[in-house]
């Protein structure tokens, strides 16, 4: 790609920000445009497995975030009791899937991500609108983007702009867009000295909880229920929280107790039934939730855009941090790559919540609950099986790139968790 390649990218939440540090690598004269004031992220955690921090890894970045990380996988599927449904353990999924799974605050990995950027790359506080595609290998047909300060030419355009993409909506308009997963979340962070538990997540009927601690001492805290789109407590959300958790096993209510209403974070589910035809169009391409929102049931939401990124700037083995062939031209190889691995990753996603959130009746849930500590007994690494196809993808290129394996495996064990705002699936 020729140094002068010209990007814009719209939406600086991870995707969009992995998206700019990786082609800013390759080459290219990268600007992101955040429509947000400030880059300090709306969420709580996010966890990363080690495909996606392969992936980081391509941009100098993967180790660095191991380092920081708070959880390392130890922990397991509980039942409302406390009772054990199943366990993980950090040793064997470093060994079978060649690294950890990570829990970290999101504002970490923003910081991190951002910093691969010069400072004035990326401008805060700008809105935009595509206008023109644009056409790949016509000069006279570059990419047209609008702000309020005009309008911007580019080489390319990568739509990071999220759950409610208005970049999706233009170029793919018969598109029926997103649907109700059939479930509300709720998140928190709060400091919880003094009080020790392994991570978890609890099923429920209906309704999951899910604790984990951060590396700066306070603890992440996500929960999920069958809800209405639309419904909000009658009072406030932290009493909502008490209503339907408040009696589930510790450190459930040590936690709930810690909670301010403030710190209460609640959003609708939303994902994309119908996978598009395309994940570009011109010189326009498509990255994380603006292609292929999913629900968080397998914690890969964030942990594909981030391999979106890489596989966009980087898309063939061995290819160097500097290549004369314009990115627009390589976006048939994309979609051709990307899109039926995150289809079948949201497709599982799905089936996912159907087992975990919205088994609503008492005996389904005993059953499940029944055939999950059964199983797990039987096969201890129930859980960890369940993420091959996943976890073990490598990135395509790159500098310390190799060949990728793009087939989707379902994860047990959600943990993707407090990504950008509140037009992302965030529990």
């Amino acid at each position: 790609m020729a140094a002068a390649e010209r990007v814009i990218v719209i939406g600086a939440g991870i995707g969009g920000l992995a998206a700019a540090a990786a082609l800013r690598m390759r080459g290219a004269r990268v600007t992101v445009l955040e429509r947000a004031p400030s880059l300090e992220p709306v969420g709580a955690a996010i966890s990363l497995s080690p495909n996606a921090l392969r992936a980081l890894d391509v941009i100098g970045l993967g180790d660095d975030i191991r380092a920081l990380s708070a959880w390392q996988g130890d922990g397991g599927l509980r039942a409302p009791s406390g009772r054990w449904l199943a366990r993980t353990e950090a040793a064997a999924a470093a060994e079978r899937f060649g690294g950890p799974l990570v829990l970290l605050h999101r504002a970490t990995l923003v910081d991190h991500l951002a910093g691969r950027l010069p400072s004035d790359a990326v401008r805060t506080g700008t809105p935009a609108r595509l206008t023109d595609p644009g056409v790949p290998g016509d000069p006279r047909r570059p990419a047209r983007v609008e702000t309020p300060d005009g309008e911007l030419e580019a080489d390319l355009v990568v739509a990071a702009d999220g759950l409610r993409s208005a970049v999706r909506g233009t170029l793919f308009p018969g598109h029926p867009g997103t649907v109700h997963s059939g479930f509300t979340t709720w998140r928190v962070v709060v400091p919880l000295p003094g009080v020790a538990f392994p991570s978890h997540e609890t099923w429920g009927r209906g309704a999951i909880w899910g604790t984990h601690p951060l590396r700066d001492g306070r603890v992440y805290a996500y929960a999920a229920a069958v809800a209405p789109a639309g419904e909000k407590a009658p009072d406030d959300e932290r009493a909502e929280l008490l209503r339907r958790y408040g009696d589930w096993h510790s450190p459930i209510p040590e936690v709930l107790a810690a909670v301010r209403t403030e710190d209460v974070l609640r959003h609708d589910v939303h994902h994309i039934a119908e996978p598009l035809p395309a994940f570009h169009r011109g010189r326009v391409v498509l990255v994380g939730d603006a292609a292929h929102a999913m629900p968080p049931t397998l914690g890969q939401g964030g942990n594909q855009a981030v391999e979106d990124a890489i596989t966009l700037a980087f898309p063939r083995p061995g290819m160097p941090s500097s290549a004369d062939e314009p990115v627009a031209d390589t976006l048939p190889g994309y979609t051709a790559v990307r899109l039926p691995r995150t289809t079948a990753v949201t497709r599982r996603a799905v089936r996912a919540a159907r087992l975990n959130v919205l088994t609503t009746g008492r005996v389904g849930t005993a059953v499940r609950n029944s055939a999950l500590a059964a199983l797990s007994k039987a096969a201890p690494s129930l859980l960890l099986r369940g993420f091959d196809g996943v976890a073990d993808w490598r990135p395509p290129g790159g500098p310390s790139g190799a060949d990728g394996d793009d087939s989707g495996a379902p994860r047990m064990l959600a943990a993707d968790h407090g990504r950008r705002g509140p037009e992302e699936n965030t529990p």
